[in-house]
């Protein structure tokens, strides 16, 4: 999926409007700190790095939620487009500096750039949902994610190269702007998304306006607690990369150049993350990688701060080469573990961001995201301040490791307890999607059927309840074949999920059924009672389809391919050749009703949906609309159709539904 959006126009000229853009920050930011302390700076250098950094983070805090209302008021292709043209002119700022040496003109074109940034934060992410399907999310995000540190590693090496020897002029200026033209001309082909509140008034008071998206992000239980994880994830990394320089030549006792290797294991190990978080989603937004990548960096950080508190003191006395670095164990134990916390900061940051995305209502979507901004800014200010604070006081870089630790730790039983999606049902789309390579399509049909549908799979194997579980994000009623319930091995399993019995004999069972469809439940059906022996449509129940009939919902058929290739299939060896871990693919079919003749009371009614539900359970094609049957066919007149129309065709819809 990934590779394919990079081939798509709604979303290719964003991800290298926003690579390029991230690339010049970084280029600036690191060539200007080279430039301060190693030209210009004397004796004030080390301070005036500290006050770039604060220069450019400072409009994060103020104008943010500015750029959100911009961003909600007018197109937001239009917008990025004019931020990026101005762009160009904070890059003649930068390079007027340059040519100069002239740190308050560097200043300037640096908070320019946080500027700009700012006010396009809240649209390089409120635009996604507006190009991209909602199962494409954590893919795009991934994507932005990796491509943004990416960046970051290019300029920060860039920028450095650039600087040596105190830095060409000529080559600073021309890179500056060759940078700036490519990002607004990727910009030129964003696509236009129209207004999201056309509305809506600006508010001057950006004090006034950033509070207000604060309290609104804070009513909202579920973007508020993705946003906190979003936060720590930057306050975290910002720590890390903070420690690298003192980590490497204070207490590893390795050159500068040391530092540039590990900051690209660092960036490359974040797009790892990113892509694994957006892989193992399959579409779907889970906060389960959220929780287990702070979990791992809470472990990771744990064994690293151990393993530096054990360090002999003779191994930090010289600065060495790479080559004399590399070759001591304690250098590649270093290494494991930075790519480990960068690859657990991805499955953090993708599924809680794409979660934020799908979440937040259109109309205040950039908003939303520029809160989300300015809470990132506030941990990520925070956390450098209170690790200066303890550094000054004479904290070593094993201690913090170990308080990274203990964040890390925390955050993942925080997450643990609070998390808005059911983790059990994570942990299966999860599980099929590593083990399955589970892909389902057609997920835009379960909001067709609105939030009261009926879910109706062909049943091929005991995996379909967890294929059917990690479909849906809503927590649904099972309707459990009575008897199938009474098995001692399946009551455990019923208890992890809401099951109903179905029971012909016992219409109360259906009644209630029919009730929880009618107040707004979805239901999961397996109309066919039992799993196929045959590898062909089973019998359908008449009680499943005149629950879908009765409660007036819109039934949804489900086919599963895959699971009947398994161990857990009923199919024997001479039925179907079993593989291991065959891959299970979930179609999603287009929604239709059952419209029973009115004129039709008692057996013959029921009889009459059971039949329009075995239609639509055989025939794949069928779709949207409202399905009617007038008539009443007999059942062994539709099996007897079903099993002739098999004979004659093996490849006929419903003779080998389900089937690979």
């Amino acid at each position: 999926m990934s590779q394919s959006l990079l081939g798509t126009r709604r979303f290719a000229p964003l991800f290298w409007c926003q690579f390029f853009s991230a690339f010049n920050d970084n280029f600036l930011k690191n060539a200007l700190a080279l430039l301060i302390l190693f030209k210009i700076g004397g004796q004030s250098g080390e301070s005036l790095v500290t006050l770039a950094g604060g220069i450019f983070i400072a409009p994060f805090f103020l104008l943010s939620a500015f750029g959100g209302e911009l961003a909600d008021r007018f197109d937001k292709a239009l917008v990025a487009r004019r931020l990026k043209l101005a762009e160009i002119g904070a890059a003649a700022v930068a390079v007027a500096g340059f040519q100069l040496n002239s740190v308050p003109l560097l200043f300037l074109a640096l908070f320019l750039f946080g500027l700009i940034g700012a006010l396009f934060g809240p649209i390089k992410y409120g635009i996604l949902p507006d190009h991209l399907k909602r199962e494409e999310l954590p893919a795009g995000t991934a994507l932005v994610e990796g491509a943004t540190f990416l960046a970051i590693l290019g300029g920060t090496i860039t920028g450095g190269l650039a600087m040596t020897g105190g830095g060409n002029p000529v080559v600073l200026a021309v890179m500056m702007m060759v940078f700036a033209l490519l990002c607004w001309g990727a910009s030129l082909f964003i696509p236009r998304t129209g207004q999201a509140a056309p509305d809506l008034t600006i508010n001057p008071n950006i004090l006034g306006s950033t509070a207000r998206l604060l309290g609104e992000l804070w009513s909202d239980t579920r973007l508020w607690r993705c946003a906190v994880v979003t936060s720590i994830f930057w306050m975290i990394g910002v720590i890390v990369l903070s420690l690298l320089p003192p980590l490497v030549m204070h207490t590893l006792g390795g050159a500068e150049t040391v530092v540039t290797i590990y900051l690209a294991v660092f960036a490359i190990a974040i797009g790892v993350g990113s892509g694994l978080a957006s892989w193992l989603s399959a579409g779907r937004i889970i906060l389960l990688p959220a929780a287990l990548g702070a979990l791992a960096i809470g472990l990771f950080s744990l064994d690293f701060g151990y393993a530096l508190l054990r360090l002999p003191a003779q191994d930090t006395l010289t600065a060495l080469a790479p080559s004399a670095f590399f070759a001591r164990p304690i250098a590649w134990h270093a290494a494991f573990n930075l790519g480990i916390l960068a690859v657990a900061g991805g499955l953090m940051i993708v599924p809680s961001f794409a979660a934020i995305q799908a979440w937040a209502a259109p109309e205040r979507r950039a908003r939303v995201v520029a809160a989300v901004n300015v809470l990132n800014a506030a941990l990520m200010v925070g956390g450098a301040l209170v690790v200066a604070l303890l550094q000054t006081a004479g904290v070593g870089v094993p201690s913090l490791f170990l308080g990274i630790a203990a964040i890390g730790l925390l955050t993942a039983l925080w997450i643990g307890k609070i998390m808005p999606t059911n983790a059990f049902h994570d942990f299966l789309s999860m599980l099929l999607r590593a083990f399955y390579r589970l892909e389902v399509r057609g997920r835009e049909n379960l909001d067709k059927a609105g939030p009261n549908a009926i879910i109706a799979l062909n049943h091929v194997s005991f995996l379909d309840g967890a294929v059917a579980l990690s479909i849906l994000n809503n927590e649904p009623i099972f309707a459990v074949d009575h008897g199938f319930a009474q098995r001692w091995w399946v009551k455990p399993l019923l208890k992890l999920t809401r099951a109903m019995p179905l029971d012909p004999a016992r219409p109360l069972a259906t009644r209630t059924l029919i009730h929880a469809v009618r107040n707004g439940e979805t239901l999961v059906i397996f109309p066919e009672g039992r799993i196929t022996v045959t590898g062909q449509l089973m019998k359908v129940y008449d009680g499943a389809a005149l629950i879908a009939e009765k409660s007036g919902a819109m039934v949804v058929p489900v086919r599963i391919e895959g699971p009947e290739a398994t161990i857990f299939s009923r199919l024997s060896r001479t039925q179907v050749r079993r593989r291991s871990f065959p891959k299970v693919k979930v179609t999603i079919l287009e929604p239709v009703r059952l419209a029973v003749d009115d004129a039709l009371k008692g057996k013959a009614r029921r009889q009459a949906a059971g039949a329009m539900l075995y239609q639509t359970m055989s025939d794949t094609a069928t779709s949207g609309s409202t399905v009617a049957l007038s008539a009443t066919p007999s059942r062994s007149t539709i099996s007897g159709f079903a099993r002739s129309r098999c004979r004659s065709d093996a490849t006929a819809p419903g003779c080998r539904l389900g089937f690979s």
